[in-house]
């Protein structure tokens, strides 16, 4: 393995991090990374603490806590009796600016760390994302960037970023405590989450639900770029994979990995089927960006009309469309495509193609009475 910049060097050797008596912490249980993790977790047998600032329901394997990510107090009070082997930290908390960013976001990962330092953990595992190689909101995919596909040993860009910070605080936790770590960069994140700020899944489901309400074609929403290139995204079930293949491999120890469904498209190819599936006429982009958040701004009283059409659970449309985060992604004009040619190598398989990455969610959205059911033939 290489080594990446910017990290410390293995305080320890390799613990038996495969043998009993593992338990899981969950951090961020009720977001998109969390929710799949959680669910994995369990299938595998582990004993999970879910934590996340509203806790998620009780059931067989998992206690949720509540405690609020952003105070060191509250953390240290509700993890003071905590002991666990293994963290896997999938929050974040989206702030103004990216000096807030940095300073919320790597304290957050800093406090939770030094909240269960008297536990025995054996390895922490940190989600970021590709703005480690696109930089962050302010300047997005603005001056020197690596050439695409991105891959895990470029150096850091030259600006500030709350990855970088995060990262340094799981470092420096690492160094004092003697656990081993991983770091995994998903890129766009598709899964089961209500209320979360990043959910290109839902809200494309329900900007097609909404046009299919009014009888309007399915507009892309983003650039040319995107439209006619090559993309490629990731299924939060294939992340879950990964972190806990990372936590329990002496392969993915103290390790920075891409995590990506393993194949390629481009949205011209994907958004017909994505409007096939919900009977809606797909129309490509024009010259500039149609934006959902200025499209959608008037939805409200549609989606409310689909709600009790449809006899939906979520009448609040802003819990279920997260339109600025779609329109960032779906806007870009660079190109932004993952190699993840590191973790193939160290052993980890898992491939989804995401054309059934989003089907499936559809279908567990419709199933939930998230979205309407199919129309009728």
């Amino acid at each position: 393995m290489t080594t990446s910049p910017n990290r410390p060097s293995d305080p320890t050797p390799p613990s038996d991090i495969g043998g009993n008596g593992r338990r899981a912490l969950v951090v961020g249980a009720t977001g998109i990374g969390g929710s799949a993790l959680v669910d994995l977790l369990t299938a595998e047998g582990w004993p999970v603490t879910a934590l996340s600032r509203r806790p998620i329901a009780e059931r067989p394997g998992v206690r949720p806590l509540s405690a609020d990510l952003r105070s060191a107090d509250d953390l240290a009070r509700v993890l003071a009796a905590e002991r666990p082997t293994h963290v896997f930290f999938t929050a974040w908390s989206r702030q103004a600016t990216e000096e807030e960013n940095i300073s919320v976001n790597g304290g957050m990962v800093r406090d939770l760390l030094a909240a269960v330092s008297h536990a025995p953990v054996r390895h922490v595992a940190l989600v970021t994302g590709l703005k480690h190689y696109l930089g962050p909101f302010e300047s997005y995919g603005q001056g020197a960037m690596p050439d695409t596909p991105f891959h895990e040993e470029e150096p850091r860009l030259d600006a500030p970023n709350f990855y970088y910070a995060q990262e340094d605080a799981l470092f420096a936790a690492a160094a004092r405590d003697g656990f081993g770590w991983s770091v995994h960069r998903s890129h766009t994140v598709i899964g089961h989450a209500v209320g979360n700020a990043m959910n290109m899944g839902l809200t494309l489901a329900v900007y097609a639900s909404i046009c299919r309400e009014l009888g309007t074609p399915f507009v892309f929403p983003g650039s040319l770029t995107q439209w006619n290139g090559l993309t490629d995204m990731t299924d939060a079930t294939v992340l879950a994979d990964q972190m806990l293949w990372a936590a329990t491999t002496d392969a993915g120890r103290n390790e920075a990995f891409n995590v990506v469904n393993g194949d390629v498209f481009r949205w011209r190819w994907m958004w017909a089927r994505l409007a096939a599936y919900f009977g809606v006429e797909p129309v490509g982009p024009g010259a500039d960006p149609s934006p959902l958040e200025q499209r959608m701004s008037g939805a409200d009283a549609v989606w409310q009309r689909i709600v009790r059409t449809h006899e939906l659970i979520e009448p609040d449309l802003s819990r279920v469309a997260s339109w600025w985060h779609t329109d960032a992604d779906l806007g870009r004009e660079i190109e932004v495509v993952t190699d993840i040619s590191k973790a193939r190598l160290a052993g980890f398989s898992v491939h989804h193609r995401t054309v059934d990455s989003f089907t499936g969610l559809f279908d567990r959205y419709r199933a939930e009475r998230l979205i309407p059911a199919a129309p009728a033939s």
